[in-house]
């Protein structure tokens, strides 16, 4: 009974549409919500991350595989960076200073433990993407970082971590954080 309404009123709705366009077919247009929108953009800088270059690489890659909503791309010669990659003697961290923005580092020490370089830089980019440690967690959740043992070089984010990058960057971008109110993420 409904679906016959249904299919009657429908019938109905496009006679009138077309007798009122004289009877030519008439595109609809698209509304903005329904819309896709397109990446943001972020450049990253990996001239820094010494040996860890082709890592950086793989991670931005990675998370550029696996979300729509942001792009990372190697900067451009005198553009500057939304995110830097350095490498250092210490422990792996991100210091984002707002969303999609902040410096990495690579840290040698983790490194020398036997953590997966690509894991490290997908992980840590992950921060700068807006997503926290998941302490302790899994091997199958990224941002699980070093509590995932390692034995462990799943570089690629979950469905949840997906997710929540998607969100971040849906379509809404980010203002600047007030002067010295970066955090600092160490794993």
């Amino acid at each position: 009974m409904h679906v016959r309404m249904l299919t009657g009123g429908l019938a109905a709705a496009c006679l009138v549409s077309l007798s009122l366009t004289g009877g030519q077919a008439v595109a609809a247009t698209p509304r903005a919500a329904d819309a896709p929108s397109a990446a943001r953009v972020l450049t990253y800088d990996a001239g820094g991350s010494a040996e860890f270059r082709s890592a950086v690489n793989r991670g931005a890659a990675i998370w550029n595989e696996s979300v729509d909503t942001v792009e990372l791309r190697p900067v451009a010669a005198g553009q500057r960076a939304n995110i830097r990659v350095l490498a250092d003697n210490g422990w792996p961290r991100a210091l984002p200073t707002t969303l999609g923005n902040g410096t990495v580092y690579i840290g040698r020490q983790a490194v020398d433990q036997g953590y997966d370089t690509i894991r490290i830089s997908s992980h840590e980019l992950g921060h700068i993407l807006g997503l926290p440690d998941r302490k302790p967690g899994p091997c199958s959740s990224l941002m699980s970082g070093s509590t995932a043992g390692t034995s462990c070089t799943n570089p690629y984010p979950n469905a949840a971590e997906k997710s929540e990058v998607e969100r971040n960057f849906g379509g809404v971008l980010a203002e600047r954080a007030p002067a010295g109110r970066a955090e600092v993420i160490v794993d």
